[in-house]
């Protein structure tokens, strides 16, 4: 798997919008490589999957949103929506996670999911992303590139319900992905592929 898959931070965009549609269409084929993975790949796969979607997510939380709140005209609502959709993304993928690729109900979960995920990023990119490439110049847009790719790579790696601000992020972000990134490391060192 290619090392931008699993760490978004080393991408080479360097305007925001595009650094995160690029993503969102790695996340698509993220989803793909789970959904066609054999059963003795699948868990591996998700797991990829589950630290992108993390990483990705935190970053916009800390970033890309704060900022379309105060840029964008009717900032506020657009943004409370993309938060409402993550906050229930990571729900169900904390559940995923919990439960296991070798659960039962995991491949009806993962089409949920999918479709939230994908719904989820084409409201991002039509009602914020174009706005935000409307609002700002290609200068902003760099810095805030640089901004997600340093959030990425200091986020958590597994979702956390409930943390979709800047402030909960930054509060209580890096404790908790200190702990997601060590437990990543015993779980890989241990050849868990659930827990």
């Amino acid at each position: 798997m290619a090392k931008s898959k699993t760490m978004p931070e080393l991408m080479d965009e360097s305007d925001v919008v595009g650094l995160l549609i690029r993503q969102h269409a790695e996340i698509r084929d993220m989803f793909d490589e789970v959904e066609q993975a054999t059963d003795e790949t699948r868990a591996e796969a998700f797991q990829d999957l589950v630290r992108l979607l993390a990483v990705h997510e935190t970053a916009e939380e800390e970033v890309v949103h704060p900022y379309a709140r105060r840029a964008l005209d009717g900032g506020d609502a657009i943004v409370d929506e993309r938060l409402r959709e993550e906050n229930e993304a990571k729900q169900l993928l904390t559940l995923m996670e919990e439960r296991g690729t070798d659960d039962p109900s995991f491949p009806s979960h993962l089409q949920k999911l999918r479709i939230a995920v994908e719904e989820h990023a084409r409201a991002e990119e039509r009602y914020e992303f174009a706005q935000l490439v409307r609002e700002t110049n290609s200068a902003e847009r760099r810095a805030m590139a640089l901004g997600v790719k340093a959030a990425e790579a200091l986020a958590p790696t597994h979702p956390h319900p409930g943390v979709e601000s800047a402030t909960k992020n930054v509060l209580v972000g890096t404790p908790t992905a200190m702990f997601d990134r060590v437990r990543d490391v015993v779980r890989q060192a241990m050849g868990k592929k659930n827990t």
